[in-house]
């Protein structure tokens, strides 16, 4: 079974048909590349999935759960994490306390734990302390635990994104753009850490215009243009696939659709 499976998905605007007859999977413990022009449909398709936006039709499953009808928060609470393109990190919190805001979803402390002062709620306090400094190692931010958020540099910032969302152990975390804004150093370390986050066994869907990265950090590529699946499958394939040259190469990129992320 798919961890991920979206089928026939489809999401109009009025008359705009943003996405139409969407089907793709993600497979546990690979990283999936989800590419295409602008306007192609990529971030409404990641909208969708996650719940901020219903679909006019389809199906999204989640380990083979229907997640339609249910808000974001409860995607999140079934293993669905998600960063994005804007940087929404709590400026005014630590390296390790931003972190520690993706724990709340997965803890199961009730009420009458919470009033014990020696409750499991000091163990798993303790042991999501522990877990958020391994994170930040993870991400090369070991060193930044106490650090304002609002003061690390724009790369290190995009780390500190992925590791809080790590902290809520997803099932499949969805990345929009993750090198977006990033110099090329500061790319050559998030696809490093992509890199090890594969041979982890993570799995990711990961929107990207960066062709270098994406071709070399995903198992498998799906291409969108104009909110219909153009091709799908292994790197090397859509390397040579007319079709996705044309879209890319045989026109100027579509606007955006101001649907709230038509990308």
């Amino acid at each position: 079974m798919s961890l991920l499976a979206v089928n026939d998905l489809t999401k109009y605007f009025g008359g705009v048909k943003a996405l139409e007859g969407v089907s793709f999977t993600v497979a546990a413990g690979d990283i999936v590349g989800l590419i295409g022009p602008n306007g192609a449909g990529k971030t409404t398709c990641f909208n969708v999935i996650n719940g901020l936006l219903p679909p006019t039709a389809g199906q999204v499953r989640l380990a083979g759960e229907d997640l339609v009808g249910l808000p974001p928060y409860r995607r999140a609470a079934l293993g669905l994490a998600r960063t994005f393109q804007n940087i929404q990190l709590f400026g005014g919190m630590t390296v390790g306390e931003n972190v520690l805001t993706g724990h709340h979803l997965r803890e199961e402390v009730g009420t009458m734990a919470a009033l014990l002062p020696l409750s499991r709620v000091r163990r798993a306090e303790t042991q999501a302390k522990e877990q958020a400094k391994e994170l930040l190692h993870l991400v090369g931010l070991g060193d930044k635990e106490d650090a304002p958020a609002e003061a690390l540099a724009y790369g290190e910032q995009r780390r500190l994104e992925i590791a809080r969302a790590l902290a809520q152990e997803p099932r499949l975390l969805l990345m929009d753009e993750p090198a977006a804004g990033l110099n090329p150093r500061e790319t050559e370390d998030l696809m490093a850490l992509l890199g090890k986050l594969r041979d982890l066994g993570i799995t990711l869907l990961v929107i990207e215009h960066d062709m270098t990265l994406i071709m070399g950090i995903s198992h498998r590529v799906v291409v969108l243009d104009h909110g219909q699946v153009i091709a799908q499958g292994p790197p090397a394939e859509i390397r040579r696939d007319p079709r996705v040259i044309e879209a890319y190469l045989g026109r100027e990129d579509d606007e955006e659709d101001g649907s709230g992320g038509g990308g």
